[in-house]
């Protein structure tokens, strides 16, 4: 588990970067909700995706 995946953290989804950023909104067990800027909430498993974090100052 990741300590920083928490609710306010924005982060990416490593194999679909058209979704855009997202802020997560839950984290439960490996369970994350996030709200992608390009494709809505999703429920996403961090045991099967690739989540990567996303720092402002380098990526925005």
């Amino acid at each position: 588990m990741d300590p920083w995946i928490v609710p306010g953290a924005l982060v990416r989804h490593g194999g679909r970067p058209d979704w855009g950023v997202g802020r997560v909104q839950s984290a439960v067990g490996s369970r994350i909700t996030v709200n992608f800027e390009h494709a809505g909430k999703r429920v996403l498993d961090r045991d099967i995706v690739d989540i990567e974090a996303v720092e402002l100052e380098r990526d925005f």
